[in-house]
């Protein structure tokens, strides 16, 4: 059985592939600052993807779980992807993909460079 976050990855991998994104790469970490969950190409430039899921709002949204401290840690790794695969961080952008499970469905919202 898949672990929650895996469900929202796979649901966001979908919706990104319909929309002409190209997987680079997922669950990209980078030691202790943490991870990108996915990391896209269209059009020229990279896309790295946060992705929230939640199965109910017992919890809140999936868009109050991201923290000023998650996005830092996420501009680091973002940083450490860039530098190893040599892309120029003018041609990057960060993208939130927050997941909600609906009875029959999931809502699907794709919030587009994110300031971090």
């Amino acid at each position: 059985m898949k672990k929650t976050g895996d469900i929202g990855e796979v649901i966001a991998i979908e919706y990104l592939q319909k929309h002409n994104y190209h997987i680079k790469d997922t669950n990209f970490k980078f030691g202790r600052f943490g991870e990108v969950d996915i990391i896209a190409e269209k059009e020229g430039k990279y896309h790295f993807f946060e992705v929230k899921y939640r199965s109910h709002l017992g919890y809140g949204t999936p868009e109050e779980s991201i923290t000023k401290n998650k996005l830092h840690k996420c501009l680091k790794t973002v940083e450490f992807y860039c530098k190893r695969n040599f892309i120029d961080l003018e041609n990057i952008q960060f993208d939130v993909i927050a997941i909600l499970k609906q009875k029959t469905s999931h809502r699907v919202t794709h919030y587009r460079n994110v300031e971090i």
